[in-house]
C-alpha cells in the first residue's frame, strides 16, 4: 500500500473514531463528499444536529501543521469572521487521531496498520459561489479583507510559504525525481519550469505575506442567501502575498479582468491595506498552482478511485497537453513582465 492510502480506513472506523473523541451518538448515517486529497464524509447524531467530519491524508500534513490550520479558523471565528470552525471534542482539541489496522493477510506487502488524524465540523448548508456583478465581487473581496487583516496577527510556523523557491521548485523535483515526466517530455518540462521559476522569484522576495485560504476558488465559497458568504476547507492554508486569495475568483487572465479586480479591492480595502504591485504576481501564480496541481494528483496515484477516473494520467498523451499548457501560461507570463 502507498503512502498516504485510505483503505484501511472504513466507514465503521469513521462512526466510531467520531462517538469516542466528542462523546456523540450517531444514527449510522455515513455521506461521502466529493474531495481530491482528504476523506469527508457527512454524519449525523440521533439528535438530527448535522456534521462533516474530516480524514487528513495520512502523509500530508503533520500534527503541528495541522494546528495551524485550526488556529487559524478559531481566530477568524472569534472575530466573527464567517468560516467553518472546528468542534472540540470532549478534552477541548479540535484534533484527534484513530489508528486502523489491517486483517491479517489482506495487507501483503503493504501496511499493517495506519493512523488517520481528523476533525469534526458543523455542517453548512448554501450554494457554490457564482458571482454575477461587481456587487458580488465586493463581496467577496470585503471577506477576504477581514480575514486578512485577522491573519496578519499572528504567524503559521509549520505551514509552507506560497513563493516559487523552495515550494514549487520541490514540486517539480519530487515529479522528476518519481521518473512521472515521460521521457519524450522531460527535458521541455525541466527547463520550462526552471526558466519561469528564475524569472518569478525576484517578484516574492519583497512581497507581504499573510496567513492566506490557499485554495480560495468558487467552490470553496459557500453563499447563504440572506445570510452572505462564508469561506470553507482551509486544508491548503499557507502564507504568502495576499493576492493569492484573490484571483481564483477571476473569469480569465488578468489582464482581461480588469474591472473584476477592481470590484475585488474596492470590498477589500475596506477593512485592510492591498499593494496593487503585487498584482502582477497573478500570472506567476497561476504557473505555480498548474504545477502544484500536477504534484497533488501525483499524490494520489496509488487510490483505486484515482486510477480508475483518471486512467490517462502520466500517459505520453497526458504530458503532451500539459507540457503544451505551461509553455502557454509561461509566455503569458513572460509578456506581463515585460510591461
Amino acid at each position: 500500500m502507498l503512502a498516504g492510502s485510505f483503505q484501511l480506513l472504513s466507514p465503521g472506523l469513521a462512526l466510531q473514531a467520531v462517538e469516542e473523541s466528542h462523546g456523540l451518538a450517531l444514527d449510522g448515517t455515513l455521506d461521502a463528499y466529493p474531495s481530491y486529497v482528504n476523506r469527508v464524509y457527512g454524519i449525523r447524531a440521533e439528535d438530527g444536529a448535522r456534521y462533516v467530519v474530516k480524514f487528513y491524508r495520512p502523509g500530508r500534513w503533520s500534527r503541528d501543521t495541522v494546528h495551524d490550520e485550526h488556529q487559524f479558523l478559531l481566530d477568524c471565528a472569534e472575530a466573527e469572521i464567517p468560516v467553518i470552525a472546528p468542534v472540540p471534542g470532549r478534552d477541548g482539541q479540535t484534533l484527534h487521531a484513530v489508528t486502523a489496522r489491517a486483517e491479517e493477510g489482506t495487507e501483503e506487502g503493504g501496511e499493517s496498520s495506519q493512523t488517520f488524524l481528523f476533525a469534526l465540523f458543523p455542517r453548512t448548508g448554501g450554494r457554490d459561489f457564482d458571482p454575477e456583478t461587481g456587487e458580488d465581487l465586493e463581496r467577496l473581496g470585503a471577506l477576504l479583507g477581514r480575514c486578512h487583516a485577522v491573519s496578519a496577527r499572528r504567524e503559521a510556523p509549520y505551514r509552507a510559504v506560497c513563493a516559487p523557491a523552495p515550494l514549487t521548485a520541490s514540486f517539480v523535483e519530487e515529479l522528476l525525481a518519481d521518473g512521472l515526466v515521460h521521457p519524450d517530455s522531460r527535458d521541455e518540462f525541466r527547463g520550462v519550469c526552471a526558466d519561469t521559476l528564475a524569472r518569478i522569484s525576484p517578484l516574492f522576495a519583497a512581497a507581504p505575506r499573510v496567513r492566506l485560504h490557499g485554495d480560495c476558488h468558487r467552490g470553496n465559497i459557500i453563499d447563504r442567501p440572506g445570510a452572505g458568504l462564508v469561506l470553507i476547507d482551509f486544508d491548503d492554508m499557507m502564507s504568502g502575498p495576499p493576492v493569492q486569495d484573490l484571483w481564483l475568483v477571476l473569469p480569465g487572465y488578468a489582464a482581461d479582468s480588469r474591472r473584476e479586480l477592481e470590484s475585488l479591492l474596492e470590498g477589500y480595502e475596506r477593512f485592510t491595506s492591498f499593494d496593487r504591485q503585487t498584482l502582477r504576481l497573478i500570472e506567476p501564480l497561476r504557473f505555480m498552482r498548474m504545477i502544484y496541481f500536477l504534484a497533488w494528483r501525483a499524490r494520489q496515484r496509488g487510490d483505486y478511485w484515482f486510477r480508475a477516473s483518471f486512467p490517462e494520467w502520466g500517459t505520453e498523451a497526458f504530458w503532451i497537453k500539459e507540457l503544451e499548457d505551461l509553455r502557454q501560461q509561461a509566455m503569458v507570463v513572460h509578456r506581463a513582465l515585460e510591461e
